[in-house]
């Protein structure tokens, strides 16, 4: 499946599940940067290491919250689409951060 139509999928399911517009208005932003980085790919084709680097990129001139958040947000959104079925595998199961709000790649 194409990020923007799991993007989509996403959105959809968590509105159903009540999330608040602000979280969803910030997910997307998040989302919108992750396609333009990776263009609308398959997400079947993402990998650990290519999500490790669009992380030190974006992270580059970030404070460690904001990192974090994006963080959150792609582990999240990931972990959807394996469980929806979309990937066969989860590349964000070997990404953490830790709670101080540094993050380990």
């Amino acid at each position: 499946m194409l990020l923007s139509k799991a993007w989509s999928s996403f959105e959809a399911d968590k509105r159903i599940e009540g999330f608040l517009p602000q979280t969803l208005k910030a997910s997307q932003l998040q989302s919108l940067l992750l396609i333009g980085y990776f263009k609308d790919v398959e997400m079947e084709f993402l990998d650990t290491n290519q999500l490790k680097e669009y992380l030190a990129i974006s992270g580059k001139h970030l404070k460690p919250a904001s990192l974090s958040h994006i963080i959150r947000f792609m582990k999240s959104f990931i972990r959807w689409s394996h469980e929806e079925g979309y990937m066969s595998k989860n590349p964000t199961s070997k990404i953490s951060y830790c709670t101080s709000l540094t993050y380990i790649l």
